[in-house]
């Protein structure tokens, strides 16, 4: 970490930050992060100057893979109120990473940014604001300039057309990892390796609604992709059945006649 990240958590950026322990913060900020020693201290500290002004405070919920590259080291030297970082035992993948992050946040709503900075925080309040204004359940990003290498654009094209193809739900970049979802709505989405990437497909099979918006996209600023493309097309296949199955099976979610009407 830098002296210049270090001092940034001293600074205004951190004043709507909810310290563990306090009041329950009204958005919960999930990132799983693998090997990121060079992001996660600017990431931290981004993440808090962009939420500044969101009323009700956010907490930051940080999940370290089982990182062998010093990031676990790092998220514990950090010193910013907010942060809440959580340890794998062993490396399990994004999808346990974001799970258990879904399982450590404590706000009303819960955004969710992969760890490598590519993924603006800035997005974040915009897309919160939606959720709230339009009655949503989820809004997804979908990056509006993709800053990856032409082989990485062309294999999440043919993913999404196949992915729709597949489960019969239409989503314009099920990779893009910028999300803000209302935290209730998790409650009983299945945890399985490639879950993170089908996210929006899982809330609406449960009933809930699911909306795009537009989101920036930045390029790495160190280090390389340790969920690439190599590690999971056969396994993004199979899993587009298994969703589809689960999509024609699911059980409505919000089942249960509210006593106010």
């Amino acid at each position: 970490m830098t002296t210049e990240t270090a001092h940034a958590y001293d600074s205004n950026a951190g004043r709507a930050a909810t310290p563990r322990g306090a009041a329950v913060p009204f958005l919960s900020v999930v990132i799983p992060a693998f090997n990121e020693v060079d992001n996660v201290g600017t990431l931290v500290a981004e993440i808090a100057a962009a939420l500044t002004d969101v009323a009700g405070g956010f907490e930051i919920v940080v999940v370290d893979d089982a990182s062998v590259d010093g990031t676990a080291q790092t998220l514990r030297a950090l010193g910013h109120p907010a942060l809440h970082p959580v340890f794998h035992r062993m490396n399990c993948g994004q999808s346990a990473a974001v799970a258990s992050g879904f399982h450590a946040a404590r706000g009303q709503w819960v955004a969710t940014l992969d760890g490598d900075g590519q993924n603006d925080p800035a997005d974040l309040p915009a897309m919160l604001e939606r959720a709230i204004a339009e009655g949503a359940d989820c809004v997804t990003g979908v990056r509006r300039r993709r800053r990856d290498n032409l082989v990485r654009r062309l294999s999440s094209r043919v993913a999404n057309r196949f992915r729709d193809w597949i489960t019969g739900d239409r989503v314009t970049d099920s990779g893009c990892g910028v999300r803000v979802v209302r935290r209730t709505a998790l409650a009983e989405v299945p945890v399985f390796n490639g879950m993170h990437r089908f996210l929006p497909t899982l809330l609406r099979a449960q009933g809930f609604s699911v909306v795009e918006h537009e989101v920036n996209h930045r390029e790495r600023r160190t280090g390389v992709s340790k969920y690439g493309v190599g590690n999971r097309l056969w396994r993004g296949i199979r899993d587009c059945f298994g969703v589809r199955w689960y999509a024609r099976r699911a059980v409505r979610a919000e089942r249960i006649e509210r006593e106010d009407g």
